[in-house]
């Protein structure tokens, strides 16, 4: 629990501890002026870990610090563990990166597109092609989220009860099938947009595999890389770990926000690999140690870093950015010189993205704030922490991108 393998002072890996306190100490400020109520950051670099700060309350109200086994919901952090799932059947040969969706989800053979009109009488066209397995893992699909504000067909997912979650009582079968019946934003593989993508993709893997999202994750992905605190839901005996779930009020300062908290006490009906996990700093560590590693973490290989390679290149078309190809949005990164995979955001041009980074860093993060990246020329791993919604709220990303920029000085 919580446990990191190897701590070693910064300097064998390059670091100045001097200047990775910059982190804490700029974090620090968010807390106490009340902004965040707390985080937890990591920093690593060649599979050895260089920093670990904590501060602040994992519950601010009750007191309880933030501490190394706190439990945090990672929200849309989990869109890389299914896009690995994914991968994983693909190595196996369940499927092509060009076959449709509807091969495995019958109800997504004839998707219709948004073309015109209003909410209450949209004009909708047929698909020119299929929805394919590539365009979900890479946002392309044409699918959306209840939670954006651009489009009407956003208005029509939060219509049929999808703004941050499912109805009741509906499995992931059952929600993909409703998902299936609303207009696309665009024919598939013409834009980017970030969706509800990575959820159908988590119901391919149950297809293709014959096991229960859940059930797929812990035997394939969590118990074999060590991952004893990553799930759907928090037991009963952890929930003293859970970290509570906080929003900004009008002045921005965090309060404190029980209504979407609650979610992750119960196994959910809705097996969401969009965003449905629950994990710890440690467990999301050892994660990106395995996409460091090239798909190997220790002794257990679940990819082959060929298609980790693969997996973290751009795959928009012509080599664009997602400024220049993405549906003006929100999504969990920068647009300006950034890039998409399968399953992560890649950097292209820092230059143009203006945080100092590696081309060809990769990561992702979450709606309460989280995030993390992984810098394979560095060799450089982050995770932060936070239970913060919407991510929107403060640029901790960049922030934090360029604080553990500063502190290398090999």
């Amino acid at each position: 629990m919580g446990m990191f393998e190897v701590e070693v002072e910064p300097g064998e890996v390059g670091f100045d501890a001097g200047r990775l306190a910059r982190i804490d100490q700029h974090f620090e400020r968010y807390v106490d002026d009340g902004r965040l109520p707390g985080w937890l950051a990591v920093v690593s670099r060649r599979g050895k870990v260089a920093h670990i700060a904590s501060y602040g309350h994992r519950d601010r109200e009750n007191d309880l610090p933030i501490e190394r086994d706190t439990l945090f919901r990672i929200f849309s952090m989990t869109k890389p563990i299914t896009s690995v799932a994914a991968m994983m059947l693909y190595e196996e040969g369940a499927f092509e990166l060009k076959d449709p969706v509807h091969r495995f989800i019958p109800s997504f053979r004839d998707l219709r597109v948004y073309r015109s009109g209003s909410v209450n009488a949209p004009v909708l066209e047929p698909t020119t092609e299929p929805m394919r397995i590539w365009h979900l893992l890479s946002h392309t699909s044409g699918l959306s989220y209840g939670f954006h504000h651009t489009h009407p067909v956003d208005a029509l997912y939060r219509k049929a009860g999808y703004e941050w979650g499912a109805p009741k009582g509906l499995d992931l079968a059952a929600v993909v099938d409703q998902w299936a019946e609303l207009p696309l934003v665009f024919q598939p593989g013409s834009r980017w947009n970030y969706s509800v993508s990575t959820d159908v993709l988590g119901r391919v893997v149950e297809v293709a595999s014959g096991q229960t999202l859940d059930e797929f994750f812990r035997e394939r992905i969590f118990e074999p890389l060590g991952m004893t605190d990553t799930r759907f839901h928090v037991p009963e005996e952890d929930l003293g770990r859970l970290a509570a779930l906080y929003v900004p009020d009008g002045d921005r300062k965090a309060v404190r926000f029980d209504a979407l908290g609650r979610v992750s006490t119960a196994r959910p009906d809705f097996l969401s690999g969009g965003g449905g996990l629950v994990s710890t700093a440690a467990d999301y560590h050892r994660f990106t140690q395995m996409l460091l590693g090239g798909g190997r973490l220790g002794g257990v290989r679940l990819l082959g870093d060929r298609t980790v390679r693969y997996m973290t290149r751009n795959q928009l078309p012509a080599g664009l950015d997602l400024e220049h190809f993405g549906q003006s949005g929100f999504a969990e990164t920068a647009f300006d010189g950034v890039g998409f995979g399968l399953g992560f955001s890649v950097v292209l041009d820092a230059a143009a993205g203006k945080v100092p980074a590696s081309e060809g860093t990769y990561g992702w993060g979450g709606a309460a704030s989280t995030a993390f990246w992984v810098d394979p020329r560095e060799e450089i791993t982050v995770v932060f922490l936070t239970q913060l919604l919407p991510s929107s709220t403060h640029p901790i990303r960049p922030q934090l991108q360029q604080l553990v920029s500063q502190a290398i000085i090999d």
